[in-house]
């Protein structure tokens, strides 16, 4: 479904959403999203070819790059010429909000930053926007495959203009699950291997690849069946929850109370799964799940 066309525009994008009855107002703001994200991901592309970046080290293994800088302040810029008051909630230049009412958007603007470094092709831009406290539209751009992934709530997912759905995988033996780790997990281990290897022996394969943002979209198209992470940010989550939402998925916390983006855990599945891994991983929980 990957497009090698880099030329389309956002409203190609939105085509199929033109008789699935979306506020307008939704549509307009996920087009902005859309040209937003398409802008970023080039300028992506261009310091990943040409491997011409700082890398700055924020923690022992948490970094960010000059391309993380310029991909967010496209994306702000972007965005602002839209909706000039816009208030944002980005990983690196604006990661804390104070308050969770109104509207406000969420944006991650390289997610897979070690990957990128490193030169493994597996990253993405993450953006979402929340109105009433509740994220409407959200989309998750992989550039270098080209793959956009969309969604406006109750309009379903897309990728590149075709409606996605989860998989109809119900045994666990038979799925494929990815997680991520921490960037403490040098200092704390020991919750998230035990974890691993609980599930690890239940289902055919987990893969940790290190972009929760394209683990979700993958659960959402039915390339992956299910996903568990803990002590992620919302820009990590914000968007990817929503299509997953809109593919049919489920999200829930690890003992399958309701999720928030900003929850210290999570388990996304595609609904059939979700018991069977809440049951195991709900002994696996984050100290900290309840709290901000």
């Amino acid at each position: 479904m990957a497009n090698s066309n880099y030329t389309l525009t956002a409203s190609h994008y939105l085509l199929p959403l033109q008789d699935m009855s979306c506020a307008d107002e939704v549509l307009l703001r996920l087009h902005s999203a859309i040209e937003a994200g398409l802008q970023a991901g080039h300028t992506l592309r261009t310091f990943y070819t040409d491997h011409c970046f700082g890398v700055y080290h924020k923690g022992e293994i948490d970094m960010v790059t000059d391309a993380d800088l310029a991909s967010e302040r496209i994306i702000l810029e972007t965005i602002s010429r839209d909706y000039s008051d816009a208030i944002f909630l980005s990983e690196e230049t604006h990661a804390s909000l104070g308050y969770e009412t109104g509207e406000f958007w969420v944006i991650d603007p390289l997610d897979g930053t070690t990957n990128f470094a490193h030169g493994f092709p597996w990253f993405a831009i993450s953006i979402a926007c929340v109105m009433q406290g509740e994220v409407v539209a959200g989309l998750v751009y992989l550039p270098l495959q080209n793959e956009l992934f969309y969604a406006v709530r109750g309009g379903g997912a897309w990728l590149n203009g075709t409606r996605i759905r989860v998989s109809s995988t119900h045994r666990l033996a038979h799925a494929l699950l990815a997680t991520g780790f921490p960037y403490d997990v040098h200092q704390e281990h020991t919750q998230v291997i035990a974890a691993l290897q609980a599930v690890l022996i239940q289902v055919q394969g987990v893969r940790r690849a290190g972009a929760a943002a394209i683990d979700l979209v993958y659960v959402a198209c039915g390339r992956l069946d299910g996903f568990w992470e803990i002590k992620l940010k919302p820009w990590d989550t914000a968007a990817g929850v929503l299509i997953l939402k809109e593919a049919g998925g489920r999200v829930s916390l690890f003992g399958e109370e309701p999720y928030s983006m900003f929850s210290k855990e999570i388990l996304a599945t595609n609904g059939l799964l979700h018991q069977e891994l809440s049951r195991i991983l709900r002994d696996f929980r984050a100290y900290d799940t309840f709290r901000r």
